[in-house]
């Protein structure tokens, strides 16, 4: 893949060529996400309207796991324990059989009640919520959510922007994390976690949550649906021009 991160040729001084190179990836940024909105039909519906505190059990028990499946363990949770404080006062053998649904539930039911436990002991929170996250900053709000075992930078962002906090943060799943990578946004080594900080840096700071989502749920889409991880439909991508991976096919012309 050509190296779009160091130069080849002689900078004037560090600081501008970093400053030049920055300007750069921003501008390809903004012009990947608009032709993937185009393509994928922006603005995209928020698919969920949970509070953030259930956004957050959702997300720990999405991990490694189907989406239905994920989906199916929530609903079981709800249904057996109608409040948070169950969940987090239940014998962890009962939220255990409640999530069998998903993958590893004698791992996430003991970790999502240590979570719990630790939100309502937390001096920023008034008991057993999130709500408080609403006036802080995403600066702020993803390091302290972090800070809870389990909880990494694409749980974290979820929790800020898909719940109705709708707090601008990008969160980065694998198929984001391909596209971008292919595209030339990101370093082809750099790893799906800290890429959440350099993918975010490139996105103007004025967007708000719903354009920030977007450009999630536009990278994301492509990567479901046209730059899979293997054999993508390169004859259909609309960002072809874009894509520096070198294991991209060659384009057909089509005959006149």
């Amino acid at each position: 893949m050509p190296d779009l991160f160091s130069a080849s040729d002689p900078a004037p001084a560090p600081t501008e060529a970093a400053d030049a190179e920055r300007a750069a990836l921003q501008a390809r940024a903004l012009e990947v996400h608009e032709r993937l909105c185009t393509a994928y039909g922006c603005p995209v519906p928020f698919f969920s309207d949970k509070d953030p505190l259930s956004e957050l059990v959702s997300a720990l028990l999405s991990h490694r796991t189907k989406n239905a499946d994920s989906g199916r363990a929530y609903a079981q949770l709800r249904e057996r324990f109608p409040t948070w404080e169950g969940v987090r006062d239940a014998p962890t053998a009962e939220v255990e059989a409640a999530i069998a649904p998903c993958t590893w539930p004698e791992q996430k039911a003991p970790r999502i009640q240590e979570v719990l436990r630790a939100i309502t002991a937390a001096p920023e929170t008034d008991g057993l919520s999130l709500d408080a996250l609403a006036e802080w900053p995403a600066s702020r709000a993803r390091p302290w959510l972090q800070a809870f075992k389990g909880v990494g930078p694409k749980t974290s962002a979820a929790v800020l922007l898909f719940s109705r906090l709708r707090v601008p943060a990008l969160p980065v799943d694998s198929h984001h994390h391909r596209v971008a990578q292919r595209l030339g946004l990101i370093p082809e080594a750099l790893a799906v976690g800290p890429s959440h900080d350099a993918l975010a840096a490139l996105l103007p700071d004025d967007w708000d949550a719903q354009t920030v989502y977007d450009d999630h749920e536009a990278l994301m889409l492509h990567g479901q649906k046209c730059c899979f991880w293997r054999n993508p439909a390169c004859g259909r991508c609309p960002v072809y021009d874009l894509c520096v991976w070198e294991g991209k096919k060659p384009r057909v012309e089509s005959g006149g």
